[in-house]
């Protein structure tokens, strides 16, 4: 496969934001204020839930050691993750099921020039050849993360060496592992059921089962899930996006997402179909939620989390819809501004 050089990049911090001094609360401020002590009197009782997502994505590379490490360093409750099983059957972390020539080098330091092989065609040895400590800022994606610090030599994990990094860090933290399959994956992934029995292998391997959530936007894999391991939470993932849409239903009635479940026999209600498929969470897309879509989430005992929330203003309008948790690219600023809600973290 032919790769094309790109010289390493000094990558300079955005400076904080200074604040400015007021002498007085404006009135939008203290109904941000009168929001914010809401939020924590809701949130006192079962803890407010900060995930990093892939790592803290923001500021590492994702889905390595080292943006997990940086993770657990800002104090994050729940690191989330995605993963993948080689042709060897080891549960790996990845977000695409091939390689993605925006964040993968090959042994030559190069990225590559297309995308690569599926995962699921190497073995844990071919693919600990790449390096994904650095991504290819010339790309659109890469683009998007200007405060992302390169960590070369960087390989893809295995799920097992993320469990063993976070015990070694000596944080009681919680998992969100997402199986990254679609109903049209077909051989390029492990079907359902062989990837639901890998990744719950290590997750007992590992002894964290009671710590552990397995989501999906593919409800195929929580029913296997279900079947296999009802002791272990799930997450029932939607999103509602005018090019991403696991909601709408195709000409069967139906999504294809989401197991064969019929919308109409749950009131075309995406929390009542969460609820029907099992989940213990709904993770919803920030964009698509609203108060009364997330008070019907929490009287059907539903908790819910806002994915994925990067801007404090989106931050702040989650935690004000009452959500139990957000999944960010940037822990840090969530927890800075969870702090100043008066939300206790750990």
């Amino acid at each position: 496969m032919v790769a094309r050089p790109r010289p390493p990049i000094a990558r300079a911090s955005r400076p904080a934001p200074g604040r400015a001094c007021a002498g007085r609360l404006s009135r939008h401020a203290l109904v941000a204020v009168a929001a914010g002590a809401l939020a924590a009197i809701a949130h006192g009782a079962g803890g407010f839930d900060l995930q990093g997502h892939r790592g803290a994505r923001g500021l590492a590379p994702e889905n390595t050691l080292a943006g997990f490490a940086k993770a657990l360093d800002i104090g994050v409750t729940t690191l989330e993750t995605d993963l993948a099983v080689t042709r060897d059957g080891v549960v790996v972390i990845s977000h695409d099921p091939d390689l993605n020539p925006a964040l993968v080098r090959g042994s030559n330091g190069f990225w590559l020039d297309r995308r690569g092989p599926a995962i699921r065609s190497l073995t844990l040895a071919e693919l600990r050849a790449y390096d994904i400590g650095r991504v290819d800022p010339s790309t659109p994606y890469g683009k998007q993360w200007p405060l992302q610090l390169a960590r070369d030599g960087e390989r893809f994990p295995t799920l097992a060496e993320v469990f063993a990094l976070a015990r070694s860090h000596g944080s009681p933290v919680r998992y969100n592992l997402e199986t990254k399959i679609t109903p049209t994956s077909g051989e390029t992934v492990a079907d359902p059921e062989t990837f639901v029995r890998a990744a719950l292998a290590e997750i007992r391997a590992a002894g964290v089962a009671d710590r552990t959530t397995l989501q999906s936007f593919d409800w195929r894999t929580v029913a296997v899930a279900k079947r296999l391991a009802p002791e272990i939470a799930t997450a029932c993932l939607t999103a509602q996006f005018p090019s991403f849409d696991t909601v709408k239903p195709d000409a069967s009635g139906r999504s294809p997402w989401h197991a064969g479940l019929d919308p109409a026999a749950h009131g075309h209600s995406v929390p009542r179909l969460a609820k029907a498929a099992g989940c213990e969470v709904w993770s919803a897309n920030a964009a698509a939620l609203t108060a009364e879509r997330v008070r019907e989430a929490h009287s059907l005992g539903l908790k819910v989390l806002a994915w994925t929330v990067n801007d404090r203003a989106d931050m702040a309008r989650a935690i004000d819809l009452g959500v139990d948790g957000i999944i960010t690219d940037y822990p840090d600023r969530a927890r800075d501004l969870l702090r100043e809600r008066g939300i206790a973290l750990p």
